[in-house]
């Protein structure tokens, strides 16, 4: 097809009913080669994009706090000891068993009284006694979980591994940071209260321990960390 200005006919035309396109197939090449050229240029600028936005989105994992088994690999030295906690531990274990054995022996009794082989009194002394044993167990336990029995310092000073009890009487190791614990001045104890609370600025929870009773091993670091006693 000719167009106006000379093309030969080796060019394609596209028409409609009034108007005809006639385009060389080298122009039809150039124009899908920049069209493609310029698809790629959008999908590079796209993963460009992504991986610029990729440490954005992985930044709040990487700011998390170390794992225990991090910590644990620390090398911790002894600052404070409660000799007594071994003894705490103990009677800790034996209230339990005893609040234990207290409820295993009620199903028997109450199956006794109701075949008519037990008294009223014996069941209703028997349900007070267990449940004066829970009570007893749990007002113990509340206390006996604060008591403080070791504290350790790591060698960077920026860690304490603090050791008590748990409800079941065995150890747990709680790991704070340093600037974390409140000094003896900012808690209010003074030199000749016997327990010394052990507070967190985030937490309300409280820790006992007890310089009298117990064993500062290394004074320095316990004073720097508790400060002086006022």
């Amino acid at each position: 097809v000719l167009s106006d200005d000379g093309l030969s006919s080796s060019a394609l035309a596209f028409g409609c009913r009034q108007y005809v396109l006639t385009v060389r197939p080298r122009c039809l090449r150039h124009v899908i080669r920049s069209a493609r050229h310029e698809r790629c240029l959008v999908s590079s600028r796209q993963k460009a994009g992504l991986q610029r936005c990729r440490p954005l989105c992985t930044a709040p994992c990487d700011q998390r706090q170390p794992k225990p088994d991090d910590v644990m690999l620390h090398k911790f030295t002894l600052i404070y000891k409660f000799p007594a906690i071994r003894f705490l531990r103990v009677v800790s274990r034996l209230k339990l068993l005893q609040t234990g054995i207290t409820f295993l022996l009620l199903p028997p009794v109450y199956y006794l009284y109701f075949q008519g082989q037990v008294t009223y009194s014996l069941v209703s002394y028997s349900t007070g006694i267990a449940v004066f044993a829970a009570i007893m167990l749990y007002s113990l336990s509340h206390y006996l979980r604060r008591f403080v029995g070791m504290i350790y310092l790591d060698h960077s000073e920026t860690t304490l591994k603090i050791s008590h009890l748990t409800f079941w009487g065995k150890r747990q190791d709680l790991y704070v940071p340093v600037n974390d614990i409140m000094t003896l001045a900012d808690t209010g104890d003074s030199r000749n209260e016997v327990l010394l609370c052990l507070k967190r600025y985030s937490s309300p929870d409280i820790l006992y321990f007890s310089t009298q009773l117990g064993q500062v091993v290394d004074k320095n670091a316990f004073k720097q960390i508790f400060g002086g006693m006022s």
